[in-house]
């Protein structure tokens, strides 16, 4: 998916000086991005105008030229399904839910994924063994794992991550970041980061200073 963003600007707040806001700039596909800010800056806005949760913005924002102010809500749902993953900051897993039961009512829209590997992503990250747990009896690290691997079980063009890896260990964010290089490329697709600082030790084609 190529991105072009044409000076948006959000309409609910007044950002400072960016290399984001008020600016005009591209999203190449299979590269990846760090949008790196500090708190309140409005990372989250920005990945929620690609998301087409939030379009109180000025500018213009085209996926592959097309500008998704046209985009319906069913247009929306087929892109959410088949070409924009996505990890919310506050990942929104539903806690009744196990684990695996949140993966699967992403992964049942495509069956993108098989449970077998499902599961094999989820012992990558060191959690297959909580695939029955639901998930408001898991850490929030744990959460956010099993938040990553819901993202990766659907096709996509363009996976946001905001914020990933804030409550996980240094050895499992180095298997999540190996796990979502691998689905990254398998997919040869988009992957923007937003973060506080951290680069996660991610070949960066770009960062963004937000």
């Amino acid at each position: 998916m190529h991105i072009n963003i044409q000076s948006i600007t959000p309409d609910f707040f007044t950002p400072a000086s960016s290399e984001v806001w008020s600016k005009n700039f591209e999203l190449l596909p299979n590269s990846k991005y760090l949008v790196k800010a500090v708190s309140g800056s409005g990372k989250s806005s920005f990945f929620n105008f690609l998301y087409g949760l939030n379009n109180r913005f000025s500018g213009t924002i085209q996926f592959d030229n097309s500008a998704i102010a046209s985009l319906s809500e069913n247009d929306w749902t087929s892109l959410r399904r088949n070409k924009i993953a996505i990890v919310f900051q506050g990942l929104r897993l539903f806690p009744e839910l196990t684990a695996m039961e949140n993966i699967q009512l992403k992964n049942t829209l495509t069956n993108h994924k098989t449970e077998t590997e499902i599961l094999a992503m989820l012992a990558q990250l060191d959690i297959d063994q909580l695939a029955n747990k639901k998930a408001d009896t898991l850490s929030y690290g744990q959460q956010q794992r099993v938040a990553i691997v819901r993202a990766l079980c659907q096709p996509f063009e363009l996976l946001l991550l905001d914020e990933p890896f804030s409550h996980i260990d240094k050895a499992q964010i180095t298997n999540a970041v190996n796990l979502v290089n691998q689905q990254v490329e398998a997919n040869q697709a988009t992957l923007i980061v937003a973060s506080l600082g951290d680069t996660y030790n991610i070949n960066y084609t770009k960062t963004l200073l937000l």
